[in-house]
This record gives structure tokens, sequence and C-alpha cells, in this order.
């Protein structure tokens, strides 16, 4: 199994290497970038009119030459990886969708619970009411022709302005990268204030997860109060307070908000310094957990987190302001992200369920009520057998089963709402 991960390098280059590297910044914005954006649109209307069936061998056959007819400054690798700028958005776009069905009310009252019953529909590309439009000026670096490794890999050639440089680099991890004959993909030279950068795809083998080779399951359950609860095969429970990070929100919510109000040109200055950073923050957060996790159980594990598309969470020492806050910037797809490709280098996989009623299920006796769960004291007390835990810890028990289903052969578990007598 290939996995495809980016590699951002630092680069060093000299006095005069950054002049030129300006040069190139100037030089591509003004000309190839602008041209490069301009056949994206291109190719993207073509893709979109062609229903988004279109391979590369369509592309070659329909689109190639007219492009290279229409913008003699590009060469042709350029002109090809156009079609895969273009594919590798409708992809993005494609699991966007998917991963937020539309939802409706059907007009119907659940008999048993008095609520309005809501159905979903899967959204694909079919639901675009136009193509996707490239905005941002950009182009590629093909491996092998306009950047390589050079001198054992202690530089970097780069094609600017029809000659090559050599430019010392920093990353460490691109060593266990190349031992394992990883395949470089087209990278893009970024500039960060004044760092310089060169996002480089890195394609690996990685050994595929196997049910009958499975040795630990995990499950986890995300809110937040604690931003992970985690259960395992031997039943333990280890929680991760999030006190941290909602101290850390609300202060950088402070900030903005006297920023804002401040309106002074050096308060814009700092609110656009600010920005981004509380984003890298998290995700440093998120990587962290997630790393710990993944070296904690090793290879042949299965962790089950439950879907959080359109799932509320009821926080009742929050103001509305607050949990809105929380709730539209919490990070639970980058850390579902993070642990996901992690697993998969160490041959385990993830495995995303339903959260229907993982909060509410008995993990002793399997019976459903709502009211079970109290919020306020954080508690679980099943009202038929009366077993007692933290209830983000039955969430994790729940999981937990979930894992064993799917182990067991259930290749879609979720839990169905019981009838069991008092």
């Amino acid at each position: 199994m290939q996995q495809t991960l980016t590699a951002k390098i630092r680069l060093y280059p000299t006095h005069e290497q950054i002049a030129l590297f300006k040069a190139v910044t100037i030089a591509l914005f003004k000309a190839v970038t602008k041209e490069y954006q301009r056949l994206c649109n291109i190719v993207s209307q073509w893709y979109f009119d062609g229903y988004f069936n279109a391979n590369q061998k369509v592309f070659q056959k329909d689109m190639y030459h007219y492009l290279r007819n229409e913008s003699p400054k590009l060469n042709s690798q350029m002109v090809q990886s156009t079609y895969r700028t273009v594919k590798a958005r409708y992809d993005t776009v494609r699991t966007q969708l998917y991963q937020h069905p539309y939802r409706y009310d059907t007009g119907l009252i659940d008999e048993k619970t008095g609520k309005h019953i809501w159905e979903s529909i899967p959204r694909t590309l079919e639901w675009l009411w136009k193509p996707i439009h490239f905005k941002r000026p950009q182009a590629d670096y093909v491996h092998g022709s306009n950047y390589s490794f050079v001198k054992e890999r202690t530089m970097i050639s780069l094609n600017v302005l029809g000659k090559r440089i050599k430019v010392p680099f920093k990353a460490d991890y691109l060593e266990d990268l190349f031992a394992t004959n990883a395949k470089l993909g087209t990278a893009k030279l970024v500039q960060l204030k004044k760092h310089w950068f060169l996002h480089v795809p890195v394609t690996i083998e990685v050994n595929e997860w196997k049910k009958i080779c499975n040795q630990h399951i995990v499950g986890i359950d995300r809110g937040l109060r604690q931003i992970m609860t985690i259960y395992d095969e031997q039943g333990r429970t280890k929680f991760f307070n999030g006190k941290r990070v909602a101290y850390q929100r609300k202060k950088y919510a402070h900030l903005r908000k006297q920023l804002q109000a401040a309106g002074t040109k050096s308060a814009k200055r700092h609110l656009k310094r600010l920005a981004g950073r509380e984003n890298r923050w998290m995700e440093d957060v998120n990587h962290r957990l997630s790393k710990t996790l993944v070296q904690h159980y090793g290879e042949n594990t299965l962790f089950v987190l439950e879907v959080l598309t359109n799932v509320s969470f009821d926080e009742k020492n929050q103001s509305t302001r607050d949990r809105n806050r929380d709730l539209h910037s919490w990070s639970f797809y980058d850390l579902q992200v993070k642990l996901t490709y992690k697993a998969q280098a160490k041959q385990s996989q993830v495995l995303m369920v339903s959260a229907k009623y993982t909060s509410q299920r008995c993990p002793k006796c399997g019976q459903i009520r709502k009211e079970n769960r109290n919020h306020a004291l954080h508690r679980y007390d099943c009202a038929y057998c009366g077993f007692r835990t933290n209830d983000d810890r039955v969430g994790a028990m729940n999981l937990y089963e979930l894992g064993k289903q799917y182990l067991a052969g259930n290749e879609r578990p979720k839990f169905e709402l019981n009838n069991v007598a008092d």
C-alpha cells in the first residue's frame, strides 16, 4: 500500500541566492504562475463539462496540444501537471462533500421520541453548480527537471531563471524516507515571512493492516472537556484533559477581541501576525497526541473513532458564544487525519463508525437510555444494571465494542435502539 506525505523542507540560501529567489518569485507571479493559473481554470472547466470522468489519457488527447498552442510560455511538463493539479483539487472537494452530506427534515415525527425525523443524502461532485476556480497564481517544480537532491543529499539543485543553483536544506526525517526508496513528486517553492521552504510530496510503500494480524483495539472518544478518552483491550482507560487547550483558545479569542476593538495600524499588524498562530499551535497538539498513541500501541492496532459530522455537544457550563466558538474551531478532523496517516505508516488502521448511541449505551448490559448520562456531574449511571462510570469513558468503551464487532466480520458496526424492559 502506498502513502503520500508532504515534506516541508527548510532551505538556507545565501544572500545572492535569496536575490535570485526573489527575482524568481516576481517573475513567476507576473508571468508563469498567472499563465499556469489560467490554464488550470481552462482544464477545470473541461473537467467539469466532462462530468469528472476524464483521466490522463483523455486529457492528453483532448487538451494537451490545445494548451501547448494556447500557451507557449509553459513547457511540456508544466502543461501536463495542470491536469494533476486540477484532478487533485476535485478529489479534495469530493472528499469534503462526502464528509458533509445534505440533511433535510422529512416532516415526519418519531413516535417514540416525538422529534422530527431527519434524513441524509450523500453529496458528490455532481452537486457543484460551476467548476472550481483557481484564484492564486502558482507553479510546480517537477522532480528531476526543475529540482533534485545533490552532493549526497546535502543540497537541493533548483532551476531558477534558466540556471541551476545548489541550496543547503534542513529536514532530518528525509533520511528515513530516502531509505524506503520513496518516490518524490512535483514540489512547490514557498516563502513564509523571511524563510524559504520547498514542499515536496513523498510517496512511500507501507505494510497494509490485516484483520487477522490485529493485536490491539483502542476506542477513542473525542470531546470538549477531554480532548481524548481512550479504552483498550486490557481494560485500561486514559484521559487527555482539554483544560489547557480551552484556556489557550479563550486567550487567543480575548486577544483578538482587544486588537479588533483598538483598530489601530499596529493592532492590525499584530492581528496579521496572530493569524494562523492558533491553528499551528493546535496542529502541534494534535500531532503530539496522535504520535503518542501510535508509538504506545505500535503495529497491528485498530483505532476506533466516531464520525462527528452533525454531532452536537451539550456543555451546560459554557456560554453560547464560547460553545459556538469551540465547536466551530475544534480540530477534530485534524486529529483524525494525523492519526490515520501515522497509523497506516505503522501497519495499523483507523476505523470510523457511527456516533449514534455511543454516549447513551451501557457497556455492560447494552441498554440505551439518554437519561442515564448526567452531563453536569460527567457521570453515567445505568438504571438497569447499576453500572457507573465517567460519561466520556462510556463513549470510549462503546467504540471499543464496535471495533470488536468489526474484527468479528461486521463491516459497518453500529448500535441500534433496544427495548430492554425495566
